[in-house]
């Protein structure tokens, strides 16, 4: 069974436009039945309880908003700084990382721009694009947008392989700029070639299967699916070994995991706190012998005794990157930039800027664009997930402006509407679209629209280890 729902928040026919579709066997076609028809009794009184939880779409709508905003500024911001610091291992020397010190100084030429700084600006600073701009899209965000389009195209929260594929090849140039780096850009060839995720992450077909692709593409999975990490880690199965595998893999479902518990957030509790509690319950995703955990412990430790970031930062190049610990083996295989792009580094890097952010979105920004390597895609990640916690007016407040809210895909991608100009409004209410049909279909919950809200039911879903089986693709 498949939902299909028009949501206007302003409509007060609302309910009218909720139905069901379901095959007539006598008449093979598809059969419209109302959403109300299915509210159960333990959702009567519209509150949380010991059965269910109750979740206004009209407030996570907002959170999607903030989703798209947050993530845009941090990405902004991050690409100003990417790949200016990468270490002194290999062909590039690219000297002492930045520091909190050198927020708002001139930005240093990166390891590709031949000893020119950053065009997005001249200083380390916030990236914004004002009312009546449009933001452009990026790595960070055009793969989650593609995603959800798929996923309202092919209408089911379960994509297969050659959904995914379908979607790649129709939306991403195949000859010219088509802004694929490693992983992302040997999937794409293998999908013109005939070959179907997963096999498209599969590292006997995907040399670049550990770096940090798909920690960038699939954090959305975790929103789709809200309080429920188990099925956020079930839709984002394929999306993830579409580039990754092990600790790649394992590290972008830490970053599905925190999305989807960040549903759970408590409003009575600071962001840090929310932000902590989140990360720990991530982490029981990773395997307890991968580097992904260990570095995640490395620096939670650091962290606990109060040692500044930046020395946690040089303390982690170090120990990864110059004495490859941990099963950390990047710097062996001769990587272009040492590995700059590769998953294991740049999530440790994540993680500072999770932990000494504390939870302030600004902050969060400013040390992730610090911190060093692909200084964009952590930064990312994390504005994409506090700018949820936020939602569109919390960003604002945090910034004290308004932001533009149109947004171009088109800046990199292809095959959409509107010459690619679309807003994160709309952008937002797609994505309460996708959630109403998980909650219907794998939720076995209620979508009520007369009264704008989700009833789930409670369900204790552990967050179970990943498994490690090096020997399986």
């Amino acid at each position: 069974m498949n939902w299909f729902i028009d949501w206007k928040t302003k409509n007060t026919n609302l309910i009218i436009l909720a139905t069901t579709f379901t095959l007539c066997s006598s008449c093979n076609r598809l059969v419209k039945t109302e959403v109300e028809s299915k509210l159960e009794t333990p959702c009567l009184n519209y509150s949380s309880n010991q059965t269910h939880i109750v979740i206004s779409r009209e407030e996570y709508y907002n959170k999607l908003y903030g989703f798209w905003l947050g993530q845009c500024i941090a990405n902004w911001t991050g690409l100003v700084t990417e790949m200016d610091k990468v270490g002194n291992i290999g062909e590039f020397k690219t000297g002492p990382f930045y520091t909190r010190d050198d927020w708002g100084k001139p930005d240093e030429p990166s390891i590709w721009d031949q000893g020119v700084p950053s065009d997005l600006s001249a200083t380390i600073d916030f990236v914004f694009r004002d009312e009546g701009s449009v933001w452009g899209s990026d790595d960070d965000t055009d793969i989650e947008y593609i995603y959800q389009e798929i996923v309202l195209a092919n209408k089911t929260v379960m994509l297969t392989g050659h959904q995914i594929a379908a979607g790649w090849l129709r939306h991403i140039k195949k000859e010219e700029e088509n802004y694929l780096w490693v992983s992302n850009e040997r999937a794409f060839k293998l999908m013109q070639n005939g070959i179907i995720p997963p096999e498209t992450g599969n590292p006997t077909n995907n040399p670049y299967y550990e770096m940090i692709d798909a920690q960038l593409t699939t954090e959305i999975f975790g929103l789709f699916a809200p309080t429920r990490p188990d099925i956020a880690l079930k839709m984002a199965h394929l999306p993830i070994q579409t580039t990754a595998r092990y600790n790649a893999e394992w590290a972008s479902e830490f970053y599905v995991v925190m999305h989807s518990i960040a549903s759970n957030a408590e409003s009575d509790t600071s962001l840090k706190e929310n932000i902590f509690h989140m990360a720990q319950e991530a982490r029981k995703r990773l395997p307890h012998e991968s580097y992904s955990a260990k570095m995640f412990d490395y620096v939670m430790s650091r962290y606990i005794k109060d040692i500044p970031w930046e020395q946690v930062r040089d303390e982690v190049y170090e120990k990864y990157q110059l004495n490859q610990e941990d099963g950390y083996d990047i710097t062996s295989k001769n990587l272009y930039c040492n590995g700059c792009f590769a998953s294991g580094i740049n999530f440790a890097s994540s993680i500072i800027s999770l932990l000494y952010g504390e939870g302030d979105l600004k902050e969060t920004i400013k040390i992730g664009s610090l911190a060093g390597w692909d200084s964009d895609n952590p930064t990312a990640t994390w504005g994409g997930l506090l700018g949820f916690l936020l939602g569109k007016e919390g960003i604002e407040e945090a910034f004290d402006r308004k932001f533009a809210s149109k947004y171009n895909i088109h800046r990199t991608r292809i095959g959409f509407p509107n010459n690619g100009i679309d807003d994160f409004k709309n952008m937002a209410e797609k994505g309460i679209k996708v959630i109403d049909m998980v909650v219907q279909e794998q939720m076995d919950g209620v979508v009520d629209l007369k009264r704008n809200i989700w009833c789930i039911p409670r369900h204790n879903a552990n967050i179970e280890t990943a498994k490690v089986d090096m020997g399986e693709n």
